[in-house]
């Protein structure tokens, strides 16, 4: 294992940002996987740290196959993690919003650019994702729409869904979108948590991503087969939002199956605590996802739901 700087910023108050890269093997550019972008990821930075442990024992073993580069960037906005920030901490900008960059520009431009010069080239690339709201999903692997995009390839993470977003404009900035046009294959894993860590799903996470590098041919790993992923377009997920706002009391976790009809959460009155509105199920299926913070405003989404093909 080798760690190298991929992008140094300095700054006139606190010490020099530096986003650090863990490289094993030696060869072609065979996959990169980038962690936390936003400060609050924490998940994220946990499932690289664990991947960067898992490798260099991997490495150690001679376990990683001949003539493949693995690099792993646990950490690229650090800075508004130590702030308590999930976007850049001076001008509230997403740093994944600003792919491919432009080392000329404001400072997340620059920072993308910079991170962006390093980590195109590679024959697949893997982002620990969070979603733009808080709450928790099942575990699964997101892909754009761009039309270089490879669903059976997607399939190889042995997790249970893969989602094909079809991309809008403000997706075109992010990091697998560009990824994509730059002729690597992206594809953004995400888990049960973003700013806690989930043991489980973390662990899900990492040994998807060993499967996958597994099953391409960049490491010898054994573990168990997963799943045959069910191919879902992100329009094709229900969606059920909150009609008010108040306290908000999940009574159903991502994963859970469910019937048309049944309460998924209750929305409390937050000086009175009576029930002021009931969400129930729209249909049967598995709930995808689920909001997740204690309060919740008027037309929020709380949830969404796999619906049933079948009966």
């Amino acid at each position: 294992m080798t760690r190298d700087i991929i992008f140094e910023l300095p700054s006139p108050y606190r010490n020099t940002m530096t986003v650090h890269g863990y490289r094993f093997g030696k060869g072609d550019k065979s996959v990169c996987i980038v962690g936390a972008m936003r400060g609050n990821e924490v998940q994220q930075l946990y499932v690289c740290s664990q991947l960067v442990k898992t490798l260099e024992h991997l490495e150690s073993r001679g376990l990683i196959v001949k003539n493949n580069e693995i690099l792993v960037i646990p950490s690229i906005n650090h800075y508004s993690m130590n702030t308590g920030k999930r976007f850049w901490a001076l001008d509230n900008s997403d740093i994944n919003r600003m792919y491919p960059g432009y080392d000329k520009g404001e400072t997340t431009q620059r920072i993308a650019a910079g991170v962006f010069e390093k980590v195109k080239g590679y024959r697949y690339g893997i982002q620990l994702a969070s979603f733009y709201m808080p709450g928790d999903f099942i575990p699964h692997v997101r892909m754009m729409e761009t039309g270089y995009q490879s669903s059976s390839l997607a399939n190889l993470f042995g997790l249970p869904y893969v989602i094909i977003r079809k991309p809008r404009p403000y997706d075109t900035g992010t990091l697998n979108y560009n990824w994509q046009l730059w002729d690597t294959n992206a594809f953004s894993i995400y888990t049960n948590e973003t700013d806690h860590i989930d043991e489980n799903s973390a662990k899900t996470a990492v040994i998807s991503i060993l499967r996958f590098l597994s099953r391409m041919g960049i490491v010898k790993y054994h573990c168990h087969a997963g799943y045959m992923a069910s191919i879902i377009g992100e329009d094709e997920l229900r969606s059920v939002n909150s009609p008010c706002s108040g306290i908000f009391r999940r009574l159903k976790n991502p994963g859970d199956e469910i019937g048309y009809g049944e309460p998924v959460a209750e929305i409390l009155h937050p000086l009175e605590g009576y029930v002021m509105e009931e969400l129930r199920a729209p249909c049967d299926g598995i709930l995808f996802f689920a909001h997740s913070a204690p309060l919740i405003n008027e037309h929020t989404l709380a949830f969404r739901i796999i619906g049933r093909l079948h009966g």
